[in-house]
């Protein structure tokens, strides 16, 4: 049997629909982890999902409840075929986002897939589900045709990441033997384009805060007061200028990060960014001058305005506003200092005059933070990845430095000191975090070929753990 066998195999099981099937009954488990009353969901899906599956390709599962009381337990899948083999920790997360039920399309429901043309539907096929469940059934392929790994398997499903992954980092330093490893491999976000495969060495950070102005109890009317009382939505925006330019540059020095390494711009050129046929089109002069989309996106600090509201908007009156409040935060890449992030705007917006702009934790739930983390370009993983996936998909990849969205990166980079690789299997127009969230069943069809490309190539000879 071959590696051309292995792939075969994964391709087989999604002609003959059984990625559909799994991914079915997995859709079908409402985990929303940002709802109080989540847990039973959270935990059915690894008792009566992940653990039979991972048992029946040899692995011990373990679940670790999470240390932060409320918050989803963790499952650890490992399968040991040798202590001198290379270790391979994979990731998913089972958890997703709220499944807005009443705002999909017409016949749509969140946890029923549902096939429209090429695209699938239903909350979690992109995020995580469908991506997690690709990995799982590359390495059932490799055993199937192998009759073993030929590595160590060590396979990581939280149930918490649509929260921050509370909990995660500490389970993690308190089991750090269970959860060694030589690299880090797993798949979440989006592919560059959607037909060109991808892999991403880290993820940007995320740092949230809210702006407010509340100058006084209630709303006075406009007739009588207006000009006489100062507007709290005016000078919240005037304060949000002096922070960011009408063309969307960062105005806060403190909050760039390092300029762009020379690997970095070789990694970018010629990344061509695109969501695909219903993605936006991008605004060439918004953000920094003189970066590239890709390099804008994947190797530069971008700040948001998330909603801003003063007054009632759904239902104005003729007054002035009492307060006003901004929803922000910061996408940033590793090597920015973000501890310095809030410090910096206090002394920023002071300077500029607008000391009654107070500085907020953002609501419950926008209030999870990532740091940013990111293996070199130059780490021997990279450019095996890369071969593995070429030889499999017929085109080279392209190879990121960081995905433009925030993940739990820095707890395998940083924490476990693992070379971490990314294969993205979805898209960026994918609704993910949205109703009618979806996959691409073609971009599916060939990333469960990729990943069992994979796993065959690290049983064998000359991966970088093995020499």
């Amino acid at each position: 049997m071959s590696r051309a066998d292995a792939v075969a195999a994964a391709h087989a099981y999604f002609d003959d629909g059984g990625f559909v099937a799994d991914l079915g009954r997995r859709v079908a488990v409402p985990s929303e982890s940002q709802k109080d009353d989540s847990q039973p969901a959270l935990r059915r899906y690894l008792d009566e999902e992940m653990i039979p599956a991972f048992e029946a390709m040899g692995h011990e599962c373990q679940v670790f409840d999470n240390p932060v009381a409320g918050k989803g337990p963790v499952l650890l899948a490992t399968r040991m075929e040798d202590e001198h083999l290379p270790t391979v920790l994979g990731y998913g997360h089972g958890d997703v986002i709220r499944g807005l039920a009443d705002q999909w399309y017409e016949g749509l429901d969140p946890w029923v897939v549902a096939q429209r043309g090429e695209r699938l539907y239903g909350r979690g096929t992109a995020d995580n589900k469908g991506q997690h469940t690709v990995n799982m059934a590359g390495l059932a392929s490799v055993l199937k045709t192998r009759g073993r790994l030929g590595f160590n398997s060590k396979f990581m499903v939280e149930m918490g990441e649509e929260n921050g992954s509370p909990g995660l980092g500490g389970i993690i330093e308190n089991n750090m033997e269970a959860f060694a490893a030589d690299v880090f491999i797993a798949s979440d976000g989006p592919r560059v384009e959607p037909g060109r495969p991808t892999i991403f060495l880290g993820a940007r950070g995320v740092k949230a805060f809210d702006l407010v102005v509340d100058l006084r109890e209630g709303g006075h009317h406009s007739g009588n007061w207006g000009g006489l009382l100062s507007n709290p939505g005016v000078i919240l925006s005037h304060a949000l200028a002096t922070i960011i330019s009408r063309e969307g540059r960062i105005l806060v020095k403190e909050w760039l990060p390092p300029p762009i390494s020379n690997s970095v711009r070789q990694a970018l050129a010629g990344i061509t960014v695109s969501g695909g046929d219903d993605a936006p089109d991008i605004d060439l002069d918004w953000g920094e001058p003189g970066l590239t989309p890709a390099e804008q996106l994947y190797a530069w600090n971008s700040f948001e305005v998330l909603a801003f509201k003063t007054g009632n908007p759904d239902r104005p009156v003729n007054a002035v506003p009492p307060r006003a409040r901004a929803n922000c935060h910061i996408r940033f890449v590793a090597g920015s200092d973000s501890d310095n992030f809030i410090p910096a705007l206090r002394k920023h917006l002071d300077a500029h005059g607008f000391d009654m702009v107070a500085i907020e934790p953002p609501p419950p739930e926008n209030d999870h933070d990532f740091a940013a983390a990111a293996t070199p370009p130059d780490d021997p993983w990279v450019a095996w990845a890369a071969e593995s996936i070429a030889k499999t998909a017929g085109t080279a990849p392209a190879v990121l430095p960081s995905l433009g969205g925030s993940i739990c990166n820095d707890l395998f980079r940083d924490i476990l000191g693992l070379p971490t690789i990314w294969v993205p299997h979805s898209y960026s127009a994918c609704s993910q975090h949205a109703p009618n969230e979806h996959i691409l069943l073609p971009q599916f069809r060939e990333a469960l070929g990729i990943m069992a490309g994979i796993y065959w190539d690290l049983g064998e000879a000359g991966t970088p753990a093995r020499g």
